[in-house]
């Protein structure tokens, strides 16, 4: 079972989520112990192919409260490890269809490991992102009222 650490509400309201694609993180040491703590962000951040790789940007892990001089820098730029294949058919979408890469949870794997879910995007016009506010509301609402039954 997978322990969330930090997941990023806005994109499923600024976005549709298309297609949802597990990738590992590279990390240093001192950026686990923080991920670890919850001393995470993935608000702004975003994904980027770059020469057949890909990596995340505007990740915030905050420094290590117990690191010595060897700490991380907070927005260090972080490798996705990913198949090749995974990255060129990402590539291939993102090049023909008009969509973009958001990062949507960081969490630990059944085996210890972080791992982050990036999801495949198109953006959402003020029409459907006020639509999906509408529809947030009847749901609350229907659940207000059944529990009140």
């Amino acid at each position: 079972m997978a322990k969330i650490i930090v997941e990023n509400k806005k994109a499923s309201f600024n976005y549709f989520l298309i297609e949802r694609i597990e990738a590992g993180i590279e990390l240093k040491g001192s950026e686990i112990k923080s991920i670890s703590n919850r001393a995470c962000q993935i608000k702004d951040s975003y994904v980027v192919i770059r020469n057949g790789e890909i990596f995340i940007m505007n990740m915030h892990i905050s420094e290590y409260k117990y690191g010595n001089i060897f700490n991380h820098d907070p927005l260090r730029v972080k490798k996705l490890l990913m198949h090749k294949k995974e990255i060129l058919k990402l590539q291939l979408k993102i090049k023909q269809e008009g969509f973009t890469i958001v990062p949507t949870k960081v969490y630990f794997n059944d085996k210890r490991k972080v791992k982050i879910e990036i999801a495949l995007a198109k953006g959402k016009k003020n029409f459907d992102k006020r639509e999906s506010l509408k529809e947030k509301t009847i749901q609350r609402d229907l659940q207000k009222n059944y529990k009140d039954r």
